[in-house]
């Protein structure tokens, strides 16, 4: 503002100045010449105090700002101070754990090889466990297999004693018995149902039981019949071709078996023919009801084993 009064004023005196000593037309020319110089100054005046507030406003912000950065400035150097501090305390703690340890080093590196050792063994462990649990899984599939087949096996043993003991109902209580065991179902006959003492030529009641037992054995084909001949322990003092118990069992044995095939169309196949003697007796030879006992033929009927031995085969 003062300067502007300061042009305006200086403005006049040379107009003045020049009025005395110069015409009308140079006056007014110069005159405008005076005004459009005025005009433009003070335009630029104002352009130069606009910019002056301008910097006057960005100075204060500057101002402010750096006001804000030297109380930051201060925090953060007050913080700064904290925490080297604290690493200074740290760092004097390492230190000292440091110096305690090194003592302990050799120590610390047998430890860690023991438990290296002790992983690794763990590890091994572990991998022996899980192929065991494999070899035992697969067994476990396979006694399931199993005890499945001998419980077949079972069935078809039961069903086996129920179909011989009704085709020999008439026969139960004068010599013969049926019963199980060890997965088979045995026939017993004493002596007296089949033969004369010391005679293997059978009776008629015992080709009687015989052709009823055919008749079971003909419609179950997967069935093996082994036919045993016993004796008690009684020497047998015979002449011919039957000279000892051995002799008798055998003959005894061979003689169903003939009548079996003779009477059905059992396979021949099937049929075995053994003679024990005395050698495997059901009681002590020490008395008279024992020995009768003892003379005896055993039929034993045994369901096929295939299913059986192929899984037992297989473990």
């Amino acid at each position: 503002m003062y300067r502007k009064s300061l042009i305006i004023i200086v403005g006049t005196l040379v107009i003045a100045g020049f009025t005395s000593c110069v015409s009308t037309k140079k006056y007014n020319s110069l005159a405008t010449r005076c005004k459009d110089e005025n005009d433009r100054l003070t335009a630029r005046v104002d352009e130069l105090t606009t910019s002056v507030n301008e910097l006057t406003a960005l100075n204060q912000k500057l101002k402010n700002e750096n006001a804000d950065l030297k109380t930051d400035t201060a925090q953060l150097g007050s913080a700064y101070r904290v925490l080297q501090g604290d690493y200074s305390d740290l760092d004097q703690s390492f230190a000292m754990l440091k110096a305690q340890n090194e003592g302990n080093l050799e120590e610390t590196e047998r430890i860690m090889a023991d438990l290296k050792s002790a992983q690794d063994d763990l590890l091994t462990r572990e991998d022996n466990l899980k192929q065991l649990q494999a070899e035992l899984d697969a067994k476990s599939h396979s006694l399931m297999e199993l005890q499945a087949a001998l419980n077949r096996n079972d069935s078809i043993t039961k069903a086996m004693r129920k179909a011989v003991a009704d085709a020999l109902l008439g026969f139960e209580g004068k010599g013969l018995s049926v019963y199980t065991k060890n997965g088979k179902v045995y026939v017993s006959m004493d002596e007296k149902l089949l033969f004369a003492s010391g005679k293997w030529d059978v009776s008629p009641d015992g080709v009687a039981a015989l052709k009823n037992l055919a008749g079971v054995l003909e419609k179950n084909p997967d069935i093996t019949v082994n036919i045993e001949g016993h004796t008690d322990n009684v020497p047998y003092n015979g002449t011919g071709q039957v000279k000892d118990n051995w002799d008798l069992s055998v003959m005894r044995a061979t003689a169903i078996v003939k009548i079996l095939t003779s009477n059905s169309k059992i396979n021949p196949k099937r049929l075995i023919s053994s003679g024990r003697s005395e050698y495997l007796p059901v009681e002590p030879n020490t008395t008279a009801a024992n020995k009768a006992k003892n003379r005896r033929t055993e039929i034993i009927l045994t369901p096929k084993l295939d299913e059986l031995l192929q899984i037992i085969g297989n473990d």
